[in-house]
């Protein structure tokens, strides 16, 4: 016996395709899935990952002119910054300003002193390895810092513009944008964690 096959051909017919509840669920869930990690990556590079230039050499040997920092802008909103970190601010709140990266050597309540080019802090030298200041500018008589303020410097102290700039001055709690964490790879200088 033979068996006839049926030919196939040509049809100009589509098959309609039908919209089921599946189909709908997996389509939505994509979409949310989407929306979700948009707005985590949103979140995540806003508060711990805005990215700002070092402008000028005052912060030699750590973070170089030009090189990226990475900026945690949540973490003063929590806690106060501390003796040695290094903060990102805008002097006197200038939004005009290019951003200020400096460390911060003394705290509220201290009292800060620049005498023959060494810095004290409540009346103790602070031994570090930085070059002697050739000016103290406004350190050169004792501040007392108020609640909210910190007296910061450059790790290049001689050149760097910073809290003994009467143009700079004290930097207060509402002038700070947030924490340098992490340098960015630059030239044939290594990125990494700022200390």
């Amino acid at each position: 016996m033979f068996k006839f096959r049926r030919k196939r051909t040509l049809s100009f017919y589509q098959k309609k395709r039908v919209i089921t509840p599946k189909l709908l669920k997996e389509i939505l869930s994509w979409i949310i899935i989407t929306c979700v990690a948009i707005l985590l990556a949103f979140i995540i590079v806003y508060f711990y990952g805005t990215r700002i230039g070092n402008v000028g050499d005052s912060m030699e040997e750590t973070i170089a002119n030009g090189q990226g920092i990475l900026v945690n802008r949540t973490a003063y909103k929590v806690f106060r910054p501390k003796k040695n970190d290094v903060i990102v601010f805008l002097p006197n709140g200038n939004v005009n300003s290019h951003y200020y990266v400096k460390r911060v050597v003394a705290t509220s309540g201290d009292r800060v002193q620049i005498i023959d080019g060494e810095l004290y802090v409540n009346g103790e030298p602070r031994k570090d390895n930085y070059d002697k200041m050739e000016n103290g500018g406004i350190a050169n008589n004792e501040i007392t810092l108020g609640s909210g303020e910190y007296f910061v410097l450059g790790d290049n102290r001689n050149g760097s513009e910073d809290s003994r700039s009467p143009n700079i001055g004290i930097v207060k709690d509402n002038m700070i944008v947030g924490k340098a964490w992490y340098k960015l790879r630059f030239g044939n200088r290594s990125g990494g964690f700022i200390n």
